[in-house]
């Protein structure tokens, strides 16, 4: 069997293939990262830092901690105040949604049930983001995104 010589058209074959590849995974890599990026969190970062301090302290103040759990075709968001105690907001607006992409997102109809929020919607296991906008009874608006694991079974 005769031994085939290796040449510049073999090595320049190597050379160009390696390379195809890693710009094929790397375009590929590229196009599934910006198709699922959900956008930007504020239209002017710049504007949006120079209030920053204040509404993180006058949510502070508030002393609310707020959490969210799903199971049974519900999603129960539940906002207590610095003593445990139920709070009653003027205006709930919540968007759950898996955190890498908006495909998922809903928009649930919260109903306060006397010691939480309570909405009807059926979550696949995995991580979901509930981006909450309230209105508290003295006017202060809060924000928080939380992380929910709805697990299996």
């Amino acid at each position: 069997m005769a031994e085939r010589e290796f040449t510049g058209r073999h090595a320049l074959m190597v050379f160009v293939g390696g390379f195809g590849v890693i710009i094929a995974v790397n375009l590929a890599l590229a196009w599934n990262a910006i198709s699922t990026f959900p956008g930007l969190e504020v239209k002017n970062s710049y504007t949006a830092s120079q209030q920053f301090d204040l509404r993180r302290d006058s949510q502070d103040a508030l002393g609310w901690n707020v959490s969210a759990s799903a199971g049974d075709g519900q999603v129960i968001l539940s906002i207590r105040d610095a003593n445990g105690a139920p709070v009653e907001v003027t205006r709930l607006y919540a968007v759950v949604g898996r955190p890498t992409h908006e495909r998922d997102d809903v928009e649930p109809a919260f109903a306060f049930d006397g010691t939480a929020y309570v909405a009807p919607v059926a979550l696949e296991p995995g991580n979901w983001s509930v981006r909450v906008s309230a209105t508290a009874s003295d006017g202060t608006d809060f924000t928080r995104r939380i992380m929910l694991l709805v697990k299996k079974g």
